[in-house]
């Protein structure tokens, strides 16, 4: 599989799901702000993406692999992101310019980071992880 039919793949489950035109479906398209998603939304995206490259999406698998290895009182503190879990979301989301991964940031929030990018990397880690090579 080439990393232009995951790209396709992907725009066409977000065209689909929220009913946006096709030219208006970018890589950098930010999933609520730019296409207007609600968070039921994201649950059709997710169930596309599952049906059309045979995976398991994690729910909220972005927030937990920012917190791997993070001693959960030292990931969040009064309902914001700390230093050591904005950097670690900087590492996992390189989509995103860092400067939107700032201080006072809460764990709710970061579903409004998401990209369409945001799926690509998902889905091309998740497929790595069943043996099926993205070139």
């Amino acid at each position: 599989m080439t990393t232009e039919d995951v790209v396709e793949k992907v725009k066409a489950a977000f065209v689909e799901a929220l009913g946006v035109d096709e030219e208006d479906v970018t890589l950098e398209s930010k999933i609520f702000d730019d296409l207007g998603a609600e968070s039921l939304d994201l649950l059709e995206i997710v169930f596309l993406l599952e049906r059309a490259f045979d995976i398991k999406i994690p729910r909220g698998g972005v927030k937990e692999a920012s917190q791997a290895g993070v001693d959960p009182t030292q990931y969040e503190a009064d309902g914001k992101l700390t230093a050591l879990a904005l950097e670690k979301l900087r590492e996992l989301m390189p989509e995103v310019d860092p400067a939107e991964i700032k201080p006072g940031l809460g764990s709710n929030d970061i579903p409004r980071l998401f990209r369409v990018q945001t799926f690509v990397n998902i889905v091309t880690r998740l497929l790595a992880e069943k043996g099926v090579a993205v070139e």
